[in-house]
């Protein structure tokens, strides 16, 4: 079995998207598409995300209009998006798959799929905390911006105590501090 990796960019202030469920915050970082270089996205057979990641993605990338910069991102591989939504439109060719239900309910379809495979959540932070509820997040890597938001949405919103996290790595990526955890079980 391949690990579940939650894998994303945050603020000093630990917040993933600013109240405006907005990313332009992030990609106002000088040097930001280098460091996007320079942190390798993680390698996974499946991602899964939130319906809010999805329909920003799709509206801030123009996705629908333009599906070859989803093959760009994605490839071919699926793609869980938990959604209670009935309205979100597919790119022509991607692998999307909505899902609707707690996380633990809809574990053994992404396990099955992933087969021996890691696992991306790319977002949100309640989402990603979903899954260490259900026993299911193995690394937490955090790419940390030199921006303070003051609110909007929380890097993880749940406590999540250093006993739980051991540091495999950090270091600096242009303007960003990258620092991954392994989550050890409770």
């Amino acid at each position: 079995m391949g690990r579940f990796r939650f894998d994303t960019a945050t603020t000093i202030d630990g917040f993933i998207a600013d109240e405006q469920n907005s990313l332009a915050w992030l990609f106002a970082v000088p040097g930001s598409d280098d460091a996007e270089r320079d942190i390798a996205t993680p390698d996974s057979t499946v991602d899964v995300m939130g319906s809010t990641t999805y329909r920003w993605m799709l509206d801030e990338m123009d996705l629908v209009a333009h599906p070859e910069k989803w093959t760009e991102f994605f490839g071919t591989k699926p793609v869980f998006v938990f959604t209670s939504r009935d309205d979100l439109p597919v790119p022509d060719g991607a692998d999307v798959r909505f899902v609707r239900g707690p996380v633990p309910d809809n574990l053994p379809a992404i396990r099955e799929l992933a087969g021996d495979g890691d696992v991306w959540v790319i977002g949100g932070g309640d989402l990603a905390g979903q899954f260490l509820d259900a026993g299911a997040l193995d690394e937490l890597a955090v790419s940390i911006a030199p921006v303070t938001l003051g609110a909007g949405a929380p890097l993880f919103p749940r406590r999540l105590e250093s006993d739980r996290l051991h540091l495999v790595e950090a270091f600096p990526v242009g303007q960003f501090v990258r620092a991954v955890y392994e989550v050890r079980p409770a």
